[in-house]
């Protein structure tokens, strides 16, 4: 063989492989732009709260791309809304040494105020502070969740209170009164929780059912602290059947297991009950 003939030989080898070379790197953009697009009808299911629908087309796509952050973070985000808070701390764990804290830490916070880990979400929200969501989520881990800072979660409900973009919006506005609610029934002021939560009451028709179950949960916490124990458990049974299969109902179904049936018996007198949900 002549060294013409050997350098064609070789030249048509290169030219075949990066023929496949460019082959498989299509293939792979177009395998990745059919997971992109998954993932964000996914997301766009949960912005419509059909947790079912996400979590059908999460699922499969978590099973063949586990290592993919961006695959953990949105899987996480359907785990988290769907009621499974344990599993999506996992995830948003490992996605977040990827993708960065300022776009996971906050969802991370809420996660562990989900599951009563207020030092964790302490530890986390350091990493995100100034997000809107990292300031809500924490005022809920530390007002709500075992070993929370209960004056700390008092402060931030405060600013949260007076906080106008936050309040724009119906989610907003009503997260921030059930905070304000459980801080002010914490500090003894009866009448400044039943306002605020009269006015969250309020905003119930505005709100999408799993953000009422949400917000129907925390509504329990502000009555439980007043000494309204029949209207806290009478707050969670219409929240856990506002929006079965959410995070909010989850909570509310946590939180209502915790009261033995002989506490309505017991229950403090308490004004009218304020539907939440």
């Amino acid at each position: 063989m002549t060294v013409d003939n050997l350098g064609a030989l070789l030249a048509a080898a290169l030219a075949v492989a990066v023929l496949g070379l460019l082959a498989w790197f299509l293939r792979y953009r177009l395998r990745l732009s059919r997971v992109t697009e998954t993932l964000i009808d996914a997301e766009d299911a949960l912005d419509e709260g059909d947790v079912e629908r996400a979590r059908a087309l999460t699922a499969p796509i978590l099973a063949k791309y586990p290592q993919l952050p961006i695959v953990q973070d949105v899987a996480a985000d359907v785990l988290y809304a769907g009621g499974d808070p344990l599993s999506a701390a996992s995830l948003y764990e490992r996605a977040m040494k990827k993708l960065g804290g300022p776009r996971v830490a906050p969802k991370l916070v809420a996660a562990y105020a989900a599951l009563n880990r207020a030092g964790d979400a302490r530890r986390v929200a350091a990493l995100a502070p100034g997000d809107p969501m990292t300031r809500l989520a924490l005022a809920w881990s530390e007002l709500a969740a075992v070993g929370g800072d209960r004056q700390k979660g008092s402060a931030l409900a405060d600013e949260l209170s007076h906080d106008d973009d936050l309040r724009s919006t119906a989610s907003g506005d009503a997260m921030a009164l059930v905070l304000e609610a459980i801080a002010a029934a914490r500090s003894g002021d009866r009448a400044r929780a039943r306002a605020s939560l009269d006015l969250a009451s309020a905003r119930r028709t505005d709100l999408p059912a799993h953000d009422r179950a949400f917000i129907g949960y925390l509504g329990g916490i502000a009555l439980l602290e007043m000494g309204a124990v029949a209207d806290a458990r009478e707050t969670w049974t219409m929240a856990v059947d506002a929006a079965p299969d959410t995070i909010g109902s989850a909570l509310a179904r946590r939180e209502r297991s915790h009261l033995p049936m002989w506490t309505t018996a017991l229950a403090l007198p308490a004004p009218p009950s304020t539907v939440i949900v």
